[in-house]
């Protein structure tokens, strides 16, 4: 597979970091985890496809919101929600 490359506004990091706890760099790692879910996000987009990635991340299960940009992934926001847990467990069959 090869390397993702990630990119990010860095005044959006900050916000989601003051807002959620959790920078865009921390953020990467959830793609790096083997059982992460990826889904369309149909809420959000004007006109570009966005999606979430459900993957564990430290001390739980990161949802981050990004969309394919310039061969990359753009972050757009992450944190740890109860929502994005749940659908990581049941896309994995996880019983919590």
């Amino acid at each position: 597979m090869d390397r993702l490359s990630f990119e990010w506004n860095d005044r959006k990091d900050q916000e989601n970091q003051s807002k959620h706890g959790v920078s865009f760099r921390t953020a990467q790692y959830a793609f790096s985890d083997p059982m992460r879910v990826i889904m369309e996000d149909l809420e959000h987009g004007d006109g570009e496809l966005r999606y979430y990635c459900f993957g564990r991340v430290a001390e739980g299960i990161l949802t981050v919101r990004f969309t394919h940009r310039g061969g990359g992934i753009r972050i757009f926001g992450a944190g740890y929600w109860r929502k994005g847990k749940a659908i990581y467990e049941k896309e994995n069959k996880i019983h919590g």
